[in-house]
């Protein structure tokens, strides 16, 4: 694998690969150190758990990482992307991680030799967020075949819902969206399904947050009337199957998509996805540097 820049850039036997992997990794396997690589991750958006994931995985695998800091840098000069890449790729980067607001920002960086991980362009991808949550699946069912998923809230402002719709109807799991019909996306109507079907239905609920940052116009709906008509709730979560599990790429609007009570729930893998997450980083990090070698 030289770059991610998208799931779909992957085959189903290089996704396997990495999760497997991370799997073993988080089942105690010590990874490769790779001392003499260096790693810069450049995020021109705001980010917690991406950004510092990578950085412990990065520490893990004993890569030197060093932080971009945008406001400090030439790109408040007027700098461009690739100019700011192609720098890094001439004093010595090994590995790019980048996270920007432009969709696809990476077809501007074509020239650069410098392996790119993308950790997120717009509303476009997250390659990695959509790996940590495929493994989070296959840690709790040991298959995609078969299950149904449901992606419910911002989907049309959603990059995780556009990637993990794609990777995992590829890998035999019936995927569905649910959610405000304001927020749907063209061309994917008929995925969609009332949520309350989708919640005593499928196997697997992921709820995402309502991108405010990404909309134009105010929103309608309070807290308490969005988590009423299309969040988890507790009578809700009572309606869901057995052995279903919730899932959220985080941050939370608590008590909107999802009440508090229910974050940390027994059937919440919330914060077993950012568990997760250094896994998964660390799988991709390696991947991309024994290539290298």
């Amino acid at each position: 694998m030289d770059d991610l820049l998208t799931v779909e850039s992957l085959t189903d036997s290089e996704i396997m690969t990495l999760i497997k992997r991370a799997l073993t990794f988080k089942q105690g396997e010590m990874p490769e150190k790779f001392r003499d690589k260096t790693v810069v991750n450049l995020f021109f958006e705001n980010s917690t758990r991406t950004r510092l994931s990578f950085e412990m995985a990065e520490f893990r695998l004993g890569i030197h990482a060093i932080p971009f800091d945008a406001d400090t840098s030439s790109v408040q000069k007027g700098e461009s992307l690739y100019d700011t890449c192609r720098t890094l790729e001439a004093i010595g980067a090994d590995v790019l991680v980048i996270r920007h607001g432009d969709n696809r920002y990476f077809d501007t960086l074509e020239n650069i030799s410098v392996p790119i991980v993308n950790g997120g362009d717009g509303s476009g991808s997250h390659p990695t967020q959509c790996l940590l949550d495929l493994m989070t699946i296959y840690e709790n069912f040991g298959r995609f075949e078969g299950l149904k998923v449901a992606i419910s809230g911002d989907i049309f402002h959603s990059r995780v819902a556009h990637s993990n719709f794609q990777a995992l109807s590829r890998l035999g799991a019936e995927v569905y969206f649910s959610g405000p019909k304001d927020w749907q996306d063209p061309g994917y109507e008929d995925a969609y399904m009332d949520f309350d079907e989708a919640v005593e239905t499928c196997d697997v609920i992921m709820l995402l947050r309502v991108q405010h940052e990404r909309h134009f116009v105010q929103m309608t709906f309070s807290k308490e009337g969005y988590n009423e008509e299309y969040g988890l709730n507790m009578a809700r979560y009572e309606k869901m199957k057995e052995d279903a599990i919730i899932m959220h790429p985080a941050p939370m609007n608590r008590d909107v998509e999802i009440s508090s009570e229910l974050v940390e729930a027994g059937k919440s893998r919330i914060f077993n996805q950012m568990e997760n997450g250094v896994y998964m980083r660390m799988s991709i990090l390696e991947n991309i540097l024994k290539e290298r070698q």
